[in-house]
């Protein structure tokens, strides 16, 4: 990770260490570069840069002051408003535009708020590009401003977020008449884009949790407080329930009966259904090390091959594109379609796994026979440093000795959180109190250090 930029863009907690300063100063050396780049090749004229947000409070500020940045170095800025991720993404793609950048701090609280950069072809910016943002923010470089006829201009493009929602209805190979499907929106970007998509389709569309007010994105609801939606599923007698994260890349799943799909069984019940259409290119699902040893012990039952990546979607990606790979994700529920889209995309997903269900006239609990999940704790720890907790000997010892007992009955994976100022411990066994005990000895010897 870089000095301001982890593994999903420039996280901070608005106005303490993600400030509006930032923001102008990442527009102003976002519009220099790509205007220069365009000179370069031989073309005067101005970069054009789309922006989209989340339903955060700060998102307007951050949004303003990176305008601000943008058309003062000589870049046009081309505003979705609020949207998701995902589209942010395909319309950078599709509109040719020279980089995207979306405000939004995914499943955090409103208090946060995050800046992430997206290559032309709509994928997360290369480190080469955020290294020389940075080299910038900490003062190592002087940038001109545009002047005159150079000067960038703002454009309202929620024309593109539009068409983003036509290009998902596109997307939708069967009607969804007859369904009866809920939606929890999480007071975030899907607000306004998932009930269009699903109503188009057909369905009755319940929507919760869409109702943004700037404070409540992500409270209590969406992807990270499930309970709600399998609540709201099993008492209003729904066919299946979708939740999304604040900027809707994410996607979990609620049945009928009101059981959680979580991105594992997503994975798992889209690559058995592309495995048997002859579409699981290379005979592979791409999954990070935080999937469930139930899902690998399941696709070996199937054979269904997979790979392993470092947690983030990032890195999924990557790996997908570099073997030509069609089907990855991680267990969060961040799932990428890489013949549709170059990022996770929550209400692909939904759709997707409507597709399966219908394709395989099977209600929703039933698509997922043949998965046993093992069971797993997951205990973040609260650190200032992250880098001397790896490395503390008495650390390496709790989990080596961790290892040892579990043996091939469980595992255990610490790592860094990539967005986040915490340690992760995650344990999977043979019962939670099993996963509880190992988790939790590791956590205290990280606690009792002081780091």
């Amino acid at each position: 990770m870089g000095r301001y930029f982890g593994t999903d863009g420039f996280r901070g907690e608005a106005n303490i260490n993600l400030t509006a300063d930032h923001a102008y100063k990442v527009g102003r050396f976002l519009g220099c570069h790509f205007r220069e780049l365009k000179i370069r090749s031989g073309r005067n004229e101005n970069a054009r840069i789309v922006i989209g947000k989340d339903t955060r409070r700060s998102s307007y500020m951050f949004e303003y002051a990176l305008v601000a940045g943008l058309t003062a170095s000589g870049a046009d800025a081309y505003l979705l408003h609020v949207t998701t991720t995902p589209s942010v993404s395909y319309i950078t793609r599709v509109d040719g535009f020279d980089c995207g950048i979306m405000i939004s701090a995914s499943h955090n609280p409103f208090c946060d708020n995050g800046i992430k950069l997206l290559n032309s072809n709509g994928e997360k910016a290369e480190d080469s590009l955020t290294d020389l943002v940075e080299d910038y923010l900490d003062g190592k470089c002087e940038l001109p401003f545009a002047t005159g006829e150079n000067i960038g201009r703002t454009v309202d493009y929620v024309s593109g977020r539009n068409r983003y929602i036509g290009y998902l209805i596109s997307l939708g190979v069967y009607s969804l008449r007859g369904y009866r499907i809920g939606l929890d929106c999480a007071n975030g970007s899907a607000w306004s884009i998932a009930k269009a998509v699903f109503d188009a389709l057909g369905a009755e569309t319940c929507v919760i949790n869409a109702k943004p007010d700037g404070l409540n994105i992500n409270l209590n609801s969406g992807s990270t407080h499930i309970d709600s939606l399998r609540e709201f599923v099993v008492s209003n007698g729904l066919d299946m329930g979708f939740a999304y994260d604040g900027d809707a890349d994410r996607c979990l799943c609620v049945d009928e009966k009101g059981n959680v799909l979580t991105g594992d069984h997503i994975l798992y019940v889209c690559g058995r259904y592309l495995r048997d259409k002859g579409q699981l290119d290379n005979n592979t699902v791409v999954t990070t090390v935080m999937s469930n040893l139930g899902l690998y012990k399941a696709f070996d039952s199937l054979g269904i091959n997979y790979a392993k990546t470092a947690v983030g979607d990032r890195f999924v990606y990557e790996y997908m594109q570099q073997n030509g790979n069609r089907l990855g994700g991680e267990e969060s529920g961040h799932i990428i379609f890489s013949k549709y889209a170059t990022t996770g995309d929550g209400i692909l997903t939904s759709l997707k796994m409507t597709e399966v269900m219908i394709a395989s006239k099977k209600p929703m609990s039933r698509l997922c026979d043949g998965l046993v999940i093992y069971p797993q704790v997951l205990i973040n720890v609260r650190v200032s440093d992250k880098t001397k907790v790896k490395s503390d000997s008495d650390v390496i010892e709790a989990v080596e000795a961790a290892e040892k007992s579990l043996g091939d009955g469980g595992r255990i994976l610490v790592r860094e959180s990539g967005t986040e100022p915490v340690i992760r411990i995650m344990v999977e066994a043979q019962n939670n109190e099993i996963c509880r005990e190992y988790a939790e000895n590791v956590a205290a010897v990280i606690r009792s250090k002081g780091y």
